[in-house]
């Protein structure tokens, strides 16, 4: 006898634009890589923003405050430096509120996020040489101060200095913690503004969690006082330092290779079926190679920052590899068969 489902009672059965679908992503367990490592693993997916990435949270909140305090009206135009997924989280925000956006880049954004831009009418200026100090985020923040001077009506959200960047990440901990249960033990967090690392942070001092504290970062990052050395995975890693970054609420730093996010990507992949950017898997790495420090009875979680499809081209494309990593012997390859 077929039977009609009754809709629970206070259950939302739609959202009222694709802004509020921004936030509560789920938080997946990672059973494979757990069996491997011996304790629990767990996956925050923010690669499952409508925007692809974690910045979709931080786009959404510095912009909706910067409306409401009547600073930015529609029609205004918004010039911010990006190496891609800021980009991409404010490109929909402005979209929808029928603000002009100006993204600064660099030619580390990959061809993907290029084409999903430009189909959002970003306009596009690109820079071409770095800084002898801080490196093309440092070109980058430069043509975006001259653009502004050129531009009336213009402003800048400034994602590296806007206190709403960290705030957005007290809400994304707030969630973890009580996906569960308030048992979170380990978190492992990619720093690039360390925006996300310093909201989530603050929120497990304020609320007195036993949560330790993993920064990931790259290699050639000056965030937690390396020399800057050259590094292709975009977001991931900063060359200059961060302004929000309280080294107090920090438990631990662990500093990842290219290669190493390579190989955390295709474990991530292999393992679990989940194709995500490159900043997740530093995490992943990161947590190999923290792993025999975490004792088993432990809840661990990484946050999965952003999709894979953007680095298809780079990150899961052999050739890429082969050429920018000609001594990352075949042995260490992640690829398997004729992928």
């Amino acid at each position: 006898m077929e039977t009609t489902a009754v809709p629970e009672i206070g259950v939302l059965k739609y959202r009222p634009n694709i802004l509020s679908t921004i936030g509560r992503t789920p938080l997946v367990r990672l059973s494979r890589l757990a069996r491997e490592w011996g304790f629990s693993v767990f996956g925050k997916m923010e690669n499952l923003n409508p925007g692809g990435s974690i910045k979709d949270r931080t786009a959404i909140n510095m912009l909706s405050q910067a409306i409401e305090s009547g600073r930015i009206k529609a029609g205004d135009t918004i010039i911010e430096s990006s190496s891609g997924n800021m980009a991409l989280g404010l490109a929909q925000a402005c979209k929808f509120y029928k603000i002009n956006l100006v993204v600064v880049y660099d030619p580390k954004l990959n061809a993907h996020t290029e084409k999903l831009l430009q189909a959002y009418g970003v306009k596009l200026v690109r820079v071409t040489h770095p800084k002898l100090q801080g490196g093309y985020l440092a070109s980058r923040i430069q043509k975006v101060q001259e653009l502004l001077g050129q531009n009336p009506h213009s402003h800048c959200l400034n994602q590296y200095k806007n206190e709403a960047n960290p705030e957005t990440h007290l809400e994304t901990m707030s969630e973890i913690a009580h996906q569960l249960d308030q048992k979170v033990d380990y978190i492992f967090i990619s720093t690039s503004t360390c925006g996300t690392l310093m909201g989530c942070a603050q929120y497990i001092y304020e609320n007195h969690l036993p949560t330790k504290i993993i920064a990931v970062d790259a290699m050639g990052s000056v965030t937690f006082g390396q020399k800057e050395n050259l590094r292709l995975i975009p977001g991931h890693g900063s060359g200059k330092p961060s302004n929000f970054l309280n080294l107090d609420l920090v438990d631990h730093a662990i500093h990842i290779s290219d290669e190493e996010c390579i190989l955390g990507c295709w474990k991530l992949l292999e393992k679990e079926a989940i194709l995500c950017g490159g900043s997740s898997g530093a995490v992943i790495s990161a947590i190999e190679k923290y792993a025999s420090v975490i004792p088993a009875w432990s809840n661990c979680v990484g946050i999965l920052c952003d999709r894979g499809e953007r680095y298809l081209d780079t990150v899961y494309n052999k050739t890429w590899i082969d050429e920018q990593f000609p001594d990352f012997g075949r042995s260490k390859r992640p690829l398997n068969g004729d992928n």
